[in-house]
Formats: C-alpha cells, structure tokens, sequence
C-alpha cells in the first residue's frame, strides 16, 4: 500500500510543516508487520479481553520503568507541531474545595505512594487488581478480587445486553418503516376494523419523536381559528382558563416534538440587561494596612486589591497557599505602583518590597466586625433590607423570551476580588478586574427597548443573535474566558438542553453495538490513523476520557484523550496503563487501568522512539476528525455522548432488575447502592474527601448520642416498674457496648452547653422582638432565671452517674410512651446508621455529580415512582426546578 498522502484518509494526513513543528516526532503512517504481526489491512473480528476497572489507588514513583521500545521497520517518522504548548505539570496539589459539586472526571485521583499489594491498607481500593503482585494475597486482597471478577462478570454482561438492546432496536424501526410503506388501503381498513398500530416499539423512540395522541391531533391538523372560537363561546372559556392552558404549554414543551427544531432560539426577546457591583467604599481613614509594622496608606484601587486579601484571611487554604500569595502580590505591587505608591504616616514614600511583611490584620478585623453587625441586626431590619435588595433587583430577574416570562439565571456582573480557580490553579490569587460596561455585550431583540447603561457608560455592542441562548457576555481577565448571563436552570431553554444532551444518549444505544464493534476491529489496523481512531474511542468508551480540546482554545493548556502528550501515560506490563495529566478546568486526572492486551501494544507504538516528552501520543488524530468520525454512526454523536450513554445505561439495566423494599431510607441506600455502581462500572471515581474521617466521627458520635438517650429511656421504665428488668431480660436494659463512662460525661457535658447556648439564642431573638415591636428589652435577671435550668439538668447527671439510676421525666409518664419514644428512637438510630454506612461506600464515589451531569434525571425519577420514595430524597428545590421536565414527562414504566 502506497504511504503517500493521497492515499490517507483526512484524519491520517500530515499537517504541513513549520518551523516549530520540526521538534516533534510524527508516527509512522503505516504499522509494519514486523511492529505488530497482528496487523491487518482489512481487519477481522478479534478475540477482545474485557478492560479492568478502575486500580489508580497509587501515583508511580521513580521506580516506574517505560516498556523498551519495539524495533520496526516502517516509512520514516515526519515532523509535525504539536498542539499543545508545554509538559503538562504534575506538582499540582490536592484541591481543597468541596468534591461533591465537581464534575467526575474533575476529581483528583491520588494518593501518597503507589501501591502494588495494599492489602493491609486501610485506604485500600475497593478493586485491587495487580495481576503481577508476586506477593501471596491476603483474605482482603482475595475479597478485592473476588469482588472485582463480579463487577467485570457484570459489566460483560451490560454490554452484551446493550448489543442485543441495539439490533432488537434497529428491527423494530425497521419494522415500523416497512408498514410505513405499505399500501394506504390496508391501513384504512386497519382503522375501520378498529386496529390500533403495535406501539410496543414506542419506549425505545427517543421523546422528542413522540407526541401523545391528543396533542399530535393539533399538531397534524390545526383547526381553523373560526373552529376554534365557536367552541371556545359554549364553553365560556374564562380568562384563568386561558392562563392555565398557558402555563399547561410553558412547562410541557418536550411533548412539542417541533421544539428546539433549527437553529433560532427566539423570535422577541427582552430583558433589563445586567446588575454591576456597588462601586469601592474607601476603609475608614484610622483602618489601614502595615507594612513592617508601619500603617500605611494606599490610592484607592490599591487599597481595594489590598481589602480583597484582608478580607478573607479567614480563608487559610487560599491565603497560606504561596502560589496565591506569589500571584496576589505581583498584581498588588503593580497596582501600588499605578496609583502613585504607599506612603507612611508622615507622607513619605515606602517601597512594598516583601509580603512577608505586609499585615492585613486591621483590614480583616473592620470587615469581620461589619460581618458581625449586620449579622446582629434585627430580624425586622434583616426583613426590610431584603425587601429593598428584591425591589431593586426585581426588574432584572426574569426576560420576556418569545412572549413567555422566563427567569435569569446570572444577572449580576461578578464583582472584584482575588481570582481562586478549582484545584492549585496556577493563576489563583491574581486580581479579577472590575467589569465595566464598555466590556459587555448585549443581546436583545431588534425591535426591543435597549437597556440603559449606567450614567456616563455604553455598552460595548449590540447584537440581535436569534441563535444565541444568552443576554449579555464580556470576557474576564484571568484566563480571557467569557462570562454569559443565561436563562435560569429551571427555564425552558436550559431544560431543552439538558432533555436534548440525554436524548442523544438515548439515541446511541440504537448503534453502540456496531461502533464497538468497528474499534474492536479497528486495534489491529494497518493504517496508523485508523489504529489511533479505535484506540481513541476505546479509552473513550470503556475509561470516560474526555475527547480534549471540547472546549476550545481558551483550554488549550489542558489535555483529554487526542490530546494525550509522551509523558501523560505510563505503561506497565502485562496491561496496565496510567493516566496522570491536567485535565478539564486544571484539574489533575489520575487512574491506573487495566486495557484490553491490543490497546496496551498500540499505546506502546504510539509511544516509540523518537518521540519523547512534549510529543502527543495521538498525532495522527484530532477531536473533530474523532467527531466527525463517530458522526457517520450518528448525526450529532460526539465522544462527550459515550460518558452520558454509559452511566445512563448501566443505571438503567440496574433498575431493570431492582426491587427495593423496607423503610424509605433503605430504599434511599438501594439508589446510592446502584449510583455506586454506576460509578465503579463506568470508571468515576474520586480521592477520598480530606474531612471524610472528621464527618464520619461527628456522625459516629450522633448515633452514640442517640445510644445513650435509648439507654437512659430504658432506665426510666425500669424506675417506674423494676419488675419490666425480668420480664424483658437484663440484656435490654445494658449499656451499648460502643459506649463507656468517659464519653458519656463527655457527651453529657455537651448536652448541658447545648442547652445553655439555646437559652441564650432565644433569649437574644426574644429581645430584638420586643425592641421591634417598641417594647423594652428583658433585664439580663430574666436570662439568670432561664439558666436555672441548665443548673439543674448538670446536677442531674451527676446524680445519675453516682446513683446508676434514671428517674422517670416529663409530665405524665406512662410505660406506653417511653416504649413510644424507643420506637421512634430506634428508627432514627436505624436511619442514621444506613446514613453513616452509605456515607462510608460513598467516600470514592460522588454520587452528586454522577446523578446530576450523567444519569438521565427520569431513571431517578422512575426509582421514585416505582419504590414510592419522595422526590425530594433525591433532586434538592434546585435540582427539581433544574429537573421539572424529567419529573413530569415519565411514569415508572418508562425505559431509557
């Protein structure tokens, strides 16, 4: 086969050659026999080892060795620039910011050391699959192993049901177009005998094609307006009628299967533009910063970068970060210098030359104690500052969208401060600049008012784009990305795209038997683009990577799957494969997975010498030419689609099989079992959250809390009837074993501060109450009289820990109300146990973001309506609005 560029598909061709692009190795076009005998012009249908899961609990150390290179006799590697700019850093530190609202494949996965038998390991992984450990295995490690076998067994078998899902699928469509063409007569003569049409195969079309029968009447045939007003007079349709159909139509657009058809958005559009911060408020002339001990005072915009910093010292993980402090300092000393320099309180010039002697405590202490008196404020004063913030905003908060009032989801232009970024951001701690309104770009209907700009300002432009979804954009000075002001979550136009985007996964499972088919095949191409095209999709489909580049240049520094450069991926035989590289939003991805044998050899082919560090492993491949690529299965298929497909799938052949029973909390912990696995199955894991061991134990110490108060229940009973100890058995009434004198003094000293603090509170709230309502204030005497009862519950407890008895309390105690209390104490001790134990399997798993960014909303809501668990269990108000479609549009028949 002739290796000139004419004969190479697109994907495989050259880029022509540049200056730059001279440093960096190009693979071989063609992949010899001799490099991989398995190769094959026209491949055939190979035996495919399925993929491990997830073993990435370990970075690799020094001791990591790269496989030799594989001699080959191919055409001479040619040069090419790479896309991307420099070697991924790999210093990056755990991020500190909560993981439970980060995308999955954000998350961190690290550890301190690379593990090969980790089966002493209390961080153990939940998989531990080191097929080369030498080391006997001990009964955990054996546990792992068995546990993982079911996992795969499981996974298999998902995947073969999903290819008999496909080709039952695409017969069924096939035969619903075969009675499409057959002749009209005999399907008149179906209706008159009063046939209806097999709709068996209606769970499998996507939403968007289905129209309920009633709806798809006036969607085929529109009545004629003088039809529809004789109707409307006999039935005296009335103004609210009108109202309610309106509301029927706004909130039930994904039955409209014309909806989001084409590429206008809107017709009218008008809204009241943005919300811009309050402008800087100077400190008080006797609050300033000291350098050296000296306070010291600063032009206006220095003293507000000056404020960014003193204001959140509280903020330890961002302020001791040196990275941020290095950054904040750089744009600190530029803007001191900008504004005519720091003087001293004489007014003689001082040089800021070191931070280490900058102290921004005075600066912190104004502003915590500001926190503090608004916080203080009444509750009637707390109540008419709102009113007005509401007053004030309230023209800004919805946009008339086609006719239809629609709620703003950002309407407030970001304020000033220090930028922060997700995980160690490089930037974090530079100043976010104030936008200004000669920044913004406004996008509006043509024939609507124009907001105003503030006085003295204009906008930067006006568009009238019917194809864009937003209404104001500006680009912010970090990182030059651009900031949009978009329809709330709950709006019609976001839940279209969150219906569409689960739509098309929906979609996939008609064709991922053919495209698993065609890239198991694709391994052992000849053509080296073809090999690196099936590559690309395998790791995409079996390992959730990210395609790269999804976002456009302004990412250009982070790295996903065609991406991957030389020094991303380690290689360890007989088949494990490491990813450690940046990913989306600068955080840091890290697994170490088993791959299919084939995959394993082609990462090493596309590794081979001469490239090195800064070279990308998938040279002959870009993300639109694996997009466009996947398209030719499916109009719209991108590599982002496998993730949702994925996790949707797996969770719906999960639910297929499910059959949840006992208490709603049971039922609760069956979800998040299944979510778990979800997870797991997909490869979406996370490190285990820094304060995971510290909630646990707070929640540890609950329970026991609970413990003790069914203990001291149990003794009151046995105060009123001592003869109940025979009847139940003296094991009843024992001290849990969890729990020991030590910690229920300290338990008790806690109640009794518990309750101090409470009489306090209410004291407070009671007195800014009355001084509202124009009374006069309860002496502190009042507050002594209701701390008596503190005194009396400490005095208590000591009596009982001296005595070993509980009296019975509360007014009229019955034996019938203390079991009452056990009951009902009892199920919260059960509930809060399940709480703790699925909060336990969680710690490597968010189920959050899984739930949210890639299970299809209406599978939860299926488990739902099925098992008869309240919504709110699973979606918060946000997530329900965000989510209204999925909960109105399904029953718990529907399938995904």
């Amino acid at each position: 086969m002739s290796s000139s560029d004419d004969d190479v598909p697109l994907v495989g061709k050259r880029k022509p050659n540049g200056n730059l692009a001279a440093t960096h190795a190009l693979s071989d076009e063609l992949i010899s026999k001799s490099t991989d005998p398995s190769v094959s012009a026209s491949p055939r249908a190979n035996g495919y080892a399925k993929p491990g899961l997830s073993i990435h609990h370990g970075l690799p150390d020094s001791g990591d060795v790269e496989m030799p290179d594989i001699d080959a006799n191919g055409s001479g590697p040619s040069k090419r620039k790479s896309r991307g700019s420099d070697a991924v850093r790999k210093s990056y530190a755990e991020p500190e910011s909560s993981e439970e609202e980060k995308p999955l494949s954000k998350r961190r996965r690290t550890s301190a050391q690379r593990r090969v038998d980790e089966s002493d390991s209390d961080d153990a992984p939940i998989m531990s699959r080191s097929k080369g450990a030498a080391a006997a295995k001990t009964s955990m490690a054996s546990m792992a192993d068995e546990s993982d076998k079911k996992l795969m067994a499981e996974k298999t078998k998902i995947e073969e049901q999903a290819r008999k899902d496909a080709i039952a699928i695409r017969k069924q469509e096939s035969a619903a177009a075969s009675k499409k063409k057959a002749p009209a007569a005999k399907g008149k003569k179906a209706q008159e005998n009063g046939i209806k049409k097999s709709e068996s195969s209606d769970e499998d079309v996507p939403l968007s094609r289905k129209v309920p029968a009633k709806k798809a009447t006036k969607a085929t045939k529109p009545e004629p307006a003088d039809t529809k007003k004789a109707k409307a007079r006999p039935k005296k349709e009335t103004s609210e009628d009108r109202e309610a159909e309106e509301q029927e139509e706004e909130y039930r657009w994904w039955e409209d299967p014309t909806k989001g058809d084409g590429t206008i958005k809107w017709t009218t559009l008008e809204h009241n533009g943005v919300i811009f911060p309050p402008p800087y408020e100077p400190l008080p002339k006797h609050v300033k910063m000291k350098y050296d001990g000296v306070p010291i005072t600063l032009a206006p915009e220095a003293e507000e970068v000056a404020s960014f910093f003193g204001s959140m010292l509280n903020s330890t993980h961002n302020v001791e970060n040196p990275t941020f402090q290095k950054n904040f300092f750089g744009d600190f000393t530029q803007y001191i210098k900008k504004s005519g320099g720091a003087k001293d309180p004489k007014g003689n010039p001082v040089a800021i030359k070191s931070f280490e002697k900058c102290d921004f405590k005075p600066i912190f202490e104004y502003y915590e104690a500001q926190r503090q008196e608004k916080k203080n404020l009444p509750a009637a004063e707390k109540k008419r500052l709102k009113a007005e913030k509401d007053e004030m905003e309230a023209p800004y908060m919805y946009c008339m969208w086609d006719g239809r009032k629609q709620k703003v989801g950002n309407f407030r232009v970001e304020p000033p401060a220090l930028f922060r970024g997700r995980g160690e951001h490089p930037k974090t701690g530079k100043v976010k600049t104030r936008v200004m309104p000669e920044q913004i770009t406004i996008n509006i209907g043509k024939d609507a008012k124009v907001p105003t700009p503030p006085a003295g300002h204009k906008w930067k432009e006006v568009k009238h784009d019917q194809e864009g979804t937003w209404l104001a954009m500006w680009q912010e000075n970090i990182n030059g990305n651009y900031k949009y002001v978009m329809l709330a979550a709950n709006s019609d136009i976001k839940g279209q795209s969150d219906y569409k985007k689960f739509e098309k996964a929906r979609e996939l499972k008609k064709h991922i038997d053919r495209i698993r088919k065609d890239y198991k095949k694709g391994l052992k191409q000849e053509l080296m683009s073809e090999r690196q095209k099936a590559t690309a999709v395998y790791l995409i489909d079996q390992f959730a990577l990210r395609a790269g580049n999804e976002k456009g240049e302004d990412e250009a520094e982070t790295v996903g799957c065609c991406s991957l450069k030389y020094e991303n991926v380690t290689l360890k035989p007989p088949n494990t494969v490491i990813f450690d590289f940046l990913g989306k939003d600068s955080i840091r991805f890290y697994d170490e997975v088993e791959v299919d044998p084939q995959v394993f050899k082609n990462l090493k082919i596309f590794k081979k010498a001469p490239k090195k560090e800064g070279d990308e492993i998938f040279d002959r491949l870009t993300t639109s030419a694996l997009n466009k690529h996947l398209s030719n299965y499916m109009p719209g298929l991108t590599a982002k689609v496998f993730r949702t497909y994925n996790a949707s799938y797996t969770m719906a052949t999960l639910l297929k099989d499910m059959k949840s029973t006992g208490t709603i909390a049971e039922k609760v912990k069956d979800y998040n079992d299944a979510n778990r696995k979800v997870a797991i199955l997909c490869n979406h894991k996370r490190t285990v959250n820094a304060g995971h061991a510290s909630q646990m134990e707070k929640l540890g110490d609950r329970i026991k809390g609970l413990r003790y108060q069914e203990w001291r229940l149990k003794q009151m009973m046995l105060d009123l009837d001592p003869k109940i100890k025979k009847k139940k058995g003296a094991a009843y009434f024992e001290l849990d074993e969890t729990l020991d004198q030590e910690w229920i003094k300290d338990h008790q000293a806690f109640l009794v501060e518990e309750q101090r603090q409470k009489i306090q509170k209410k004291f407070e709230k009671d007195n800014e109450k009355r001084v509202a309502e124009g009374e006069k204030e309860m002496k502190a005497k009042e507050l002594e009289e209701r701390l008596e009862a503190v005194k009396e519950l400490e005095a208590k407890y000591k009596r009982e820990n001296k005595t070993k008895k509980v009296e019975a309390e509360g007014k009229g105690v019955t034996m019938e109300k203390l079991e009452n209390q056990l009951l009902k104490l009892g199920q919260r001790i059960e509930n809060m146990s399940l709480q703790a134990e699925d909060k336990e399997n969680n710690k490597e798993v968010a189920l959050g973001t899984s739930k949210i960014n890639y299970i299809d909303p209406r599978l939860t809501v299926v488990f739902s309506k099925k098992f008869n668990v309240p919504i709110e269990k699973f979606f918060s108000k946000t997530l329900r609005e965000k989510f209204d479609w999925a909960i109105k549009s399904v029953d718990e028949n529907w399938e995904f």
